[in-house]
């Protein structure tokens, strides 16, 4: 089975302290893998890390050996819950396993399918001196297969590959290459997108990721264009609007034209449905392009659950009253999963979650509860114009490169929020603060049911 394996760089920090120690000597680890089942490849996502002490084990600089009782209850946790689980230490300057480590797997892996039989699979892995990953799937029965990528979330977007070589750049993509390099269009070019929204600031995010070589998209909506839409959608037609097209049937036909080679697939549905759920979760990278609080709530969630890195998009236009404007404003948030979330930067409350749910799925019983004075109100929409949202999409898809390729002076750590106000000549950043009490405690997890432990979406495995 084909599998990657994606963890965070806090993740990754405490297991360099740990397998890469100043002896120079070799140490192990233990990692607990929630699962993304729902796309190929597999995704292995870190949930807990283990480490076995120093001094439980025999240490050299070429291998280690540690008693294996000593991995008992975490094994018990995993079959409890259902985990995969990686086995991992550190290797200096030699990039690859070495025979030892085949020997070590071979032996350890059959008890590892035996005390844990309900991951489909269990994985081996190396943390680099550099910062490097690699790994491989071990079967039951010792056969190897490389992982096909690591991912290291965090302040960067990192990607570790599992082979394959990289292909030659095409010529619409040689200016993508020239400015970010080889080896950042070629991350493009492998990266599976999910963007949830296709109309203000979605259909701008969109074309710009298909120009930049994106090698898939996934596209959620459910709605159809209309003509009020037709000056702030990009590559919609009055001919779209009469026949009333989904909107993300319009992005993909815009995206086939250009030729450029990313594949894309459309659910026009909403973010609220286990399928569209399921998909995202196979997906490497979100941007919620939304206007709804509670579904910034759930794809901030979604992405915890899964290890994702999430753009949030706002805009936001404040009228006067008098034909006039009080606010242009915008703002997008750059959420890693196991760090501050959009709750825990007052983006929105728990309360207006709940208001924004009733809304959708009651209106009768929202309505009732909001004369009644139990509810506070879901602000309605204020819709900004094409200029606005193409600048905060802009900002964005930047931001999104910057963390694939840093290319700025100041440390990405710095810029985890960006807010634009075009009417106060505002510009300003700011960095991640820390974790979210309610969201970062659920970061790894995958799977579970419910999805997301959200009720609405039980039932849909």
């Amino acid at each position: 089975m084909s599998a990657s394996l994606t963890l965070t760089a806090r993740q990754r920090a405490e297991l360099a302290r740990h397998l890469l120690p100043e002896d120079g000597c070799e140490a192990v680890a233990i990692l607990l893998c929630g699962m993304a089942r729902g796309g190929n490849p597999l995704r292995l996502l870190v949930r807990q890390v283990h480490l076995i002490p120093h001094e439980a084990c025999d240490r050299r600089p070429d291998a280690v050996t540690w008693p294996t009782e000593l991995i008992v209850p975490w094994l018990e946790v995993a079959d409890k819950l259902g985990l995969a689980v990686v086995k991992i230490h550190g290797h200096r300057g030699y990039d690859r396993f070495s025979q030892t480590d085949d020997e070590s797997d071979r032996l350890l892996f059959p008890s590892l399918y035996a005390w844990v039989d309900r991951a489909p699979v269990h994985a081996s892995a190396i943390l680099m001196d550099d910062g490097r990953l690699f790994g491989r799937v071990v079967s039951e029965d010792g056969q190897f297969q490389p992982l096909q990528a690591v991912h290291v979330i965090g302040d960067d977007i990192e990607r570790f590959d599992g082979g394959g070589g990289a292909a030659a750049v095409p010529e619409h993509g040689r200016r993508i290459a020239q400015t970010f390099g080889g080896g950042t269009f070629e991350r493009l070019r492998r990266l599976k997108v999910g963007v949830v929204g296709c109309s203000g600031t979605g259909s701008p995010v969109i074309e710009q990721l298909a120009r930049n070589c994106i090698g898939s998209l996934v596209l959620v909506d459910p709605d159809h264009v209309e003509d009020k839409n037709l000056n702030r959608i990009a590559n919609t037609t009055r001919d779209d609007a009469e026949q009333g097209r989904l909107k993300v049937d319009v992005a993909a036909r815009a995206i086939a034209a250009m030729g450029l080679g990313t594949t894309v697939q459309t659910l026009a549905s909403t973010l609220f449905d286990p399928v569209v759920v399921r998909e995202l979760a196979s997906c490497d990278v979100l941007f919620g392009c939304m206007d709804t609080i509670d579904g910034r709530h759930l794809l901030n969630k979604l992405a915890t659950f899964y290890l994702i890195p999430y753009f949030d998009l706002g805009v936001k236009i404040e009228a006067d009253g008098m034909g006039g404007v009080n606010q242009v404003c915008g703002s997008v948030h750059y959420l890693q999963p196991g760090g501050s979330s959009l709750l825990s930067r007052h983006v929105y409350s728990l309360e207006q979650v709940r208001a924004a749910g009733m809304m959708r799925t009651d209106p009768q019983q929202y309505q009732r509860l909001l004369d009644e004075g139990y509810l506070r109100g879901v602000q309605e929409d204020r819709p900004a114009v094409v200029q606005l949202n193409t600048l905060i999409a802009s900002l964005a898809v930047n931001e999104f490169l910057a963390r694939l390729h840093p290319y700025r002076l100041d440390p990405n750590a710095e810029h985890s929020v960006t807010r634009i106000s075009l009417s106060h000549g505002i510009f300003e950043h700011e960095a991640d603060g820390q974790p979210c009490p309610v969201l970062s405690r659920h970061a790894g997890r995958g799977d579970v049911e419910p999805l997301l432990d959200w009720p609405e979406l039980s039932g849909g495995a």
